[in-house]
C-alpha cells in the first residue's frame, strides 16, 4: 500500500472534503484527488461517495480512516523525534475533561504541564458528554466512574466521595421532615441515603434550588440556600473553617476520576508525559489533594 496515497486520503477524510483539505494544507486539489483515486484502485474499494457538494466517506472508507489515522500519526512523530535526536513530547495533544474537574484543578494543572513541556501544544475541551475520542480526535479524555470500553484503557488517579452539607443556621435532618434542598440538574423531591456519625439516616429533601453546575450548589448552600449532595473535595475547606456543617456521607458514593485514551494505540511520548504529571500533582488521588486546588 502507498504511505502517501493513504495519507492524503486520511487528509481529505479529516477536512471532509478535497477543496477543504488543499486549502488547509496548500496541497493542489488535483493532486490530492489523483492520490485518492489511485488508492481506491489498488484496493479495489470506492472510499468517498462523490456526489452533491459534500464528500461522505464510505462504509469501508470509515473503517480505513479509523484504523490508519492514528498510525500514520505515530508514524509522523517517530519520524520527527529520530530526525531531531530527541525523546522530549512535543506535537497536539488534545484532552476532553469534566467540568467541575475543568473549573476546580485544570487551568493549573495545564499551566503547569505547559510550561515544563512547551514544545507540546495542549487543547483542552470542557464537557461531561462521552466522547467518540477516535472519531473526534482526541488522545485523552478525563472521565468520572466511566462505564467499562473493551476500545479503552487507562488508570484511576484521583478519588473523592460525596457528602451532605448545609449552613450552620439550617437545623439537624429529623426522620421524616423533608429538608429544602439545592440540587443539580431537576429538582424533584428525592431521599438521600446518608451515613451520620449516629449510624444510617434517610433525609427526604424538598429543592427550591435546581442548578446546572456544582459550583453554583456550592455557592448556593453558603450563602443558606438548603442543603446539598457534594463531593468532599469541593466543601472540605467550608467544612474546617464551620461555613458548613457536614450532616452525613452519602452511602456508596465513591468518585474516581479516569484518565483513558484508545487501547489500540501506542503510548505517545504526550500522553504518557501529561500521566505522569496528573500522577505528580495527585500522588496519592485523595480529596484533600484535589481541594489544595481548589481552596488555593
Amino acid at each position: 500500500m502507498d504511505l502517501l496515497a493513504l495519507a492524503d486520503f486520511n487528509l481529505v477524510a479529516r477536512h471532509g472534503g478535497f477543496g477543504k483539505a488543499a486549502r488547509a494544507t496548500g496541497r493542489p486539489k488535483a493532486t490530492l484527488s489523483r492520490r485518492v483515486a489511485d488508492l481506491e484502485a489498488s484496493l479495489g474499494l470506492r472510499l468517498f461517495e462523490r456526489g452533491g457538494r459534500n464528500l461522505k466517506l464510505t462504509e469501508e472508507g470509515g473503517a480505513l480512516h479509523e484504523r490508519t489515522s492514528v498510525l500514520l500519526t505515530e508514524l509522523d512523530e517517530t519520524a520527527a523525534m529520530i530526525a531531531s535526536g530527541a525523546e522530549k513530547p512535543r506535537g497536539r495533544l488534545k484532552i476532553s475533561a469534566p467540568l467541575l474537574f475543568s473549573q476546580t484543578a485544570m487551568g493549573r494543572i495545564a499551566a503547569g504541564f505547559a510550561l515544563k513541556h512547551p514544545d507540546v501544544r495542549l487543547e483542552i475541551t470542557t464537557e461531561d458528554r462521552p466522547v467518540d475520542m477516535i472519531e473526534e480526535g482526541y488522545d485523552l479524555v478525563i472521565r468520572v466512574n466511566p462505564d467499562p470500553d473493551e476500545s479503552l484503557v487507562g488508570r484511576a488517579f484521583l478519588h473523592d466521595r460525596l457528602v451532605v452539607v448545609a449552613s450552620p443556621d439550617l437545623p439537624a435532618p429529623a426522620v421524616d421532615v423533608a429538608v429544602p434542598g439545592v440540587v443539580r440538574g431537576a429538582g424533584h423531591r428525592q431521599v438521600w441515603d446518608v451515613m451520620t456519625a449516629n449510624g444510617p439516616l434517610a433525609i427526604s429533601i424538598e429543592p427550591i434550588l435546581a442548578l446546572s453546575s456544582l459550583i453554583m450548589v456550592r455557592d448556593a448552600v453558603r450563602a443558606g440556600g438548603g442543603a446539598a449532595c457534594l463531593p468532599i473535595s469541593l466543601v472540605s475547606h467550608d467544612l474546617a473553617n464551620g461555613t458548613l456543617q457536614h450532616w452525613g456521607d452519602i452511602e456508596g458514593s465513591d468518585i474516581a476520576l479516569w484518565a483513558l485514551y484508545p487501547s489500540r494505540r501506542l503510548l505517545s511520548a504526550r500522553v504518557s508525559a501529561f500521566l505522569d504529571f496528573l500522577k505528580q500533582a495527585f500522588p496519592n488521588g485523595t480529596p484533600d489533594e484535589l481541594a489544595v486546588y481548589i481552596g488555593s
